[in-house]
């Protein structure tokens, strides 16, 4: 996976806002939000190709948290962004 061109994490008034930036995504007319941490594993991964597993690795070394929990969130925020359109498979 990789974030789609164009799309930048910006905070704003202490939320994490994912915007689309640029003619390329002129159509895109909504703003996706992300608790802290779906931003964390954004800002980790927005530059470079990532996986689910990529995603989980990251929680288990950031959050105390159980492998299968990790792996389950992993899955639900990458599902979540592919369905927003702002990363592609």
């Amino acid at each position: 996976m990789k974030v789609k061109e164009g799309f930048r994490m910006r905070t704003m008034l202490g939320e994490h806002i994912v915007v689309a930036e640029g003619l390329k995504n002129i159509n895109f007319n909504k703003m996706i939000s992300l608790n802290a941490s779906a931003a964390y594993l954004w800002e980790s991964v927005a530059d470079k190709e990532f996986s689910v597993e990529t995603l989980k690795d990251l929680l288990l070394e950031k959050y105390e948290v159980a492998p299968e929990v990790a792996a389950a969130d992993a899955e639900k925020v990458a599902r979540a962004w592919i369905d927003a359109g702002i990363v592609e498979e």
